[in-house]
């Protein structure tokens, strides 16, 4: 009788430390589970949408300065005032002809003024970077310093210019020369400095500083407040991400970048395929920018809907491909064509292309693993030997270095660069974080 009572305290003990264990551990797991996006917030933007004032406030702006403009007495100031306008509306709706037009109004003060007016060729500098045609943007910068520029414009500009060539030592000298802890424009400088350099905590700081910094201007705020989401999303903290987006929102829901934040977290960490193309949905129709496809070839590929994702990948590069957009979309157009679409040899050209125009340490990656994925695996390695090894990449790229190294047989490597790559999971597609969490790192 006395074992028989042994035994059941002996049972009874172990259950109830297996209760008290499965106490301590479920509570984390449901953490780990737990939804982020908030479907009645999401359902609220969407039945309540209407067209944000800012974008009727900038088409009457758009029409106001075009009127001002005197096609017999032409002059600077209302041909850049349209021209601003056009590029804030470009950053409202997406359409890359105000982008266009806003280029050829600058050229033509330019030449109007005999190439003796530096603010034309200051503006065109920055539409060029956010063209992605950074080589004219330097050479436009060279001639705007030739004429003369003020001292913060001059190092903002080359800041700007330096971080996308490559020029790191040059970026760096030019961010200092415009150190200010009360200046909203070199607080979001420094933050993208610090997230090159991979000090994120550094990055978040600074951008937050700028947030404190912009005060009543929403499109400022806007500006902010999604690139400290974006930093958050980039580190891992998804529930600070997501308040973010939904602050930002809340300012405006003409914010579509913070909308689709969303729906991306709602794919990548909720695992909520509908909720995640619902939102994308949404954003598609309110935009002419392409991005929203491209969410929806992830989403796509997320539920192994294969012949999905081939279509609206092939819709995405057929738009992007216009020259109109230029290389703004090479990095994606390497992604989808080693990827969804297997045709590496377009990868491969296109990566060459991007390289010409800009030769970084994330360039070269996207060159050698186009090399990889085109069966040229010796000439990928030894350009990697030179050029990329050691050198700080972004997600994507240690991702795909780290699949070429897995291709080669490159063990340690391979498992260097793969964990690298799932530390930042989430600027991933969710076939890559399914590819990496089946890898035995």
């Amino acid at each position: 009788m006395k074992n028989i009572k042994h035994h059941f305290l002996l049972v009874f003990s172990k259950a109830a430390l297996l209760m008290l264990a499965l106490q301590i551990i479920l509570p984390s797991c449901r953490n780990e589970k737990k939804i982020i996006v908030d479907a009645g917030f999401i359902d609220s933007v969407i039945t309540h949408y209407e067209t944000p004032a800012v974008i009727k406030a900038n088409e009457e702006e758009i029409l106001f300065w075009k009127n001002r403009i005197n096609p017999k007495n032409p002059g600077i100031v209302n041909e850049s005032k349209y021209a601003g306008a056009l590029m804030s509306r470009f950053h409202l709706t997406g359409n890359i002809n105000d982008v266009k037009t806003a280029d050829s109004i600058l050229k033509k003060i330019d030449t109007l003024f005999d190439h003796k007016e530096s603010a034309p060729n200051l503006s065109l500098a920055g539409h060029y970077i956010l063209e992605h045609r950074f080589t004219e943007a330097a050479a436009t910068l060279q001639k705007a310093t030739m004429i003369g520029l003020k001292k913060y414009d001059l190092h903002a500009a080359s800041f700007d210019v330096g971080l996308e060539l490559g020029h790191y030592l040059d970026a760096n000298s030019n961010l200092y020369a415009i150190r200010a802890e009360n200046d909203y424009g070199y607080k979001f400088r420094q933050s993208k400095w610090q997230h090159y350099k991979g000090n994120m905590d550094s990055a978040i700081n600074a951008m937050q500083k700028a947030i404190a910094l912009s005060g009543n201007d929403i499109s400022l705020q806007q500006a902010a407040i999604s690139n400290t989401a974006d930093l958050y999303l980039h580190y891992g903290e998804l529930q600070k991400a997501n308040d973010l987006y939904m602050q930002s929102i809340r300012l405006s829901a003409s914010d579509l970048h913070s909308i689709m934040g969303l729906g991306w977290i709602a794919l990548v960490h909720d695992k909520n395929i509908p909720q995640a193309e619902k939102i994308f949905q949404f954003v598609q129709p309110k935009t002419m920018a392409p991005d929203a496809q491209l969410k929806l070839v992830q989403a796509a590929e997320a539920k192994g809907d294969s012949n999905s994702a081939r279509q609206l990948a092939s819709t995405f590069v057929n738009k992007v491909s216009d020259s109109r957009y230029g290389n703004m979309y090479n990095k994606y157009l390497i992604d989808l064509y080693t990827s969804v679409l297997n045709e590496p040899a377009k990868a491969e050209s296109v990566a060459a292309i991007e390289l010409a125009n800009r030769t970084t340490p994330q360039t070269y990656a996207w060159y050698v693993y186009a090399l990889f994925k085109n069966g040229k695996g010796d000439k990928a390695f030894k350009i990697y030997q030179q050029q990329v090894s050691g050198k700080p990449l972004e997600g994507l790229e240690s991702y795909w270095i780290g699949k070429m190294m897995q291709g080669l047989k490159k063990g340690y490597n391979t498992k260097a660069y793969l964990e690298e790559a799932y530390k930042n999971r989430y600027d991933l597609s969710p076939a890559k974080i399914k590819d990496l969490e089946m890898i035995e790192r």
